[in-house]
């Protein structure tokens, strides 16, 4: 049996050793977030020699592996080049994040030689960084050493090995998606006897506002829906909190004929008011989540046409979206960026014809011309070449936005130049992107951060309306 030569000399252990933790990287977290050496409050870091060597190999290229590689090397030659010689003492983290990080960063400075089990090949790399967490847990038995590792394989063959294994939770901007802001609230049934002594209400703009105060108002976000049902149904707005006051607005009813967006009227509650922040021109982000056929980019296009064509609000739509395929990719597409980009459009096309057919007067020649009008005003846009770019007066949808990091959706984000609205639509059930969960999606990230900007909103779409087929699988599979 051999024994476990020192990693870190026991002299180096800094007095708060028993009560913070070490934790061992494996590669794929820093791959996946290079500010990870900094997220881990007063507690230590340790990387193993193999974890350096799997970030050589991946730091070529101009993916968004190879760049995240590319940044955390940067992070580690500035923390290594103040620590000057004294390397295994540990190097603070402290100056490098603001104070964030607390503790110190060690690197494996000598080799070790673990006892672990002959099923578990030395060679393969995954085994070598247990191999240095079992030595670790040996050599400091008082401390709690635990593998942070987003492989799921990696965390099995650890507990296995009785050895602590997390997976990496800074990322996640929530632990449970069920506490997601949905933009709309229901209002009880005692509402206005709590809320409406002393209330004000006036008539402006062909709406009816209504300041009030109570308990419920220090909860209530800008441009959050309130909704009562029953008799005589009432939906409102938040227009502005300020201190134990709250302004509401009452809503265009987009579900009556005569207030049709391009053609469309909205089906349900959550429908309405997703045409009202897609039609109101102070707000200049817009998030929609929901199911398949919840309407998403139907209504998305429909406002987006009657802005740009009828109203002249903006000069023309953009649409992006992200690459990743549901099955076996289909290769190289031949072409321009905009042809490249036309397999992942159905979606578009398939709204486009639904909004075509809305105009029923029109005959087969009108609406000939109006489709050639309509292409002539929507372009179609790929993700990788958005950097840089300013766009100006547009009206931008991203669509299917689950499948991006936060990284990205900033990015394409801060394209936004004056008079551009932005809306991002997305489903987080269906994410297609190696790393990334419902509570680590750029869209979870966006919807989170602009909720209660005055000029953002956000609609969660509740009910299906493509068909009763598509309900039903939706509900039962």
């Amino acid at each position: 049996m051999t024994t476990d030569r020192a990693i870190l000399p026991k002299r180096t252990m800094p007095k708060k050793a028993v009560s913070t933790k070490l934790f061992v990287l494996d590669t794929n977290v820093l791959m996946h977030d290079p500010t990870c050496l900094f997220r881990f409050e007063e507690h230590d870091v340790f990387l193993p020699i193999a974890t350096l060597e799997e970030l050589d190999q991946h730091k070529k290229g101009m993916s968004e592996v190879s760049r995240n590689v590319r940044q955390a090397s940067r992070f580690l030659d500035e923390i290594v080049g103040r620590a000057g010689d004294d390397i295994e003492a540990g190097m603070p983290l402290a100056p490098h994040s603001h104070n964030a990080a607390t503790g110190r960063l060690f690197l494996q400075t000598r080799a070790i030689a673990a006892d672990m089990p002959t099923s578990l090949p030395t060679s393969k790399v995954d085994n070598q960084i247990l191999g240095v967490v079992l030595s670790l847990t040996r050599q400091f038995p008082k401390r709690q050493v635990i593998l942070v590792s987003k492989d799921i394989n990696m965390r099995i063959k650890a507990r296995t090995l009785n050895l602590p294994a997390e997976d990496y939770f800074n990322d996640k901007v929530l632990e449970d998606t069920d506490l997601l802001y949905t933009g709309v609230r229901e209002l009880e049934g005692g509402f206005w006897e709590k809320h409406g002594r002393g209330m004000e209400s006036w008539q402006a703009n062909g709406h009816t506002y209504y300041r009030i105060r109570g308990p419920l108002v220090d909860s209530f976000l800008v441009n959050e829906f309130l909704y009562q049902e029953g008799e005589s149904p009432l939906h409102l707005r938040v227009r502005s909190v300020a201190g134990k006051n709250a302004e509401l607005e009452t809503i265009r009813d987009y579900s009556h004929q005569k207030n049709n967006v391009w053609g469309i009227t909205a089906r349900n509650r959550e429908q309405n008011f997703a045409l009202n922040v897609l039609m109101d021109p102070d707000i200049d982000f817009v998030s929609l989540l929901g199911q398949a056929g919840t309407g998403k980019t139907l209504l998305t296009l429909a406002a987006g046409l009657a802005q740009v064509l009828e109203k002249k609000i903006y000069s023309e739509i953009i649409m992006t979206r992200v690459t990743v395929p549901v099955g076996e990719d289909i290769g190289f597409l031949p072409g321009t960026e905009e042809e490249k980009m036309t397999p992942w459009m159905g979606a578009l096309e398939d709204n486009l014809d639904v909004l075509n057919k809305s105009d029923d007067e029109a005959g087969d020649w009108g609406r000939a011309a109006t489709q050639d009008l309509i292409r002539s005003r929507i372009k179609i846009k790929s993700l990788n070449f958005m950097r840089g770019r300013t766009f100006i007066n547009k009206f931008l949808i991203i669509d299917e936005a689950q499948n991006l990091t936060p990284k990205q959706m900033k990015t394409l984000i801060t394209r936004a130049g004056p008079g551009t609205k932005v809306v991002c639509l997305g489903n987080i059930a269906q994410i297609d992107t190696p790393y990334l969960t419902e509570g680590s999606s750029g869209l979870t990230y966006v919807v989170d951060h602009f909720k209660g900007w005055p000029h953002s909103g956000h609609v969660t779409l509740a009910r299906g309306e493509r068909s009763r087929l598509a309900d039903f699988a939706a509900e039962a599979l």
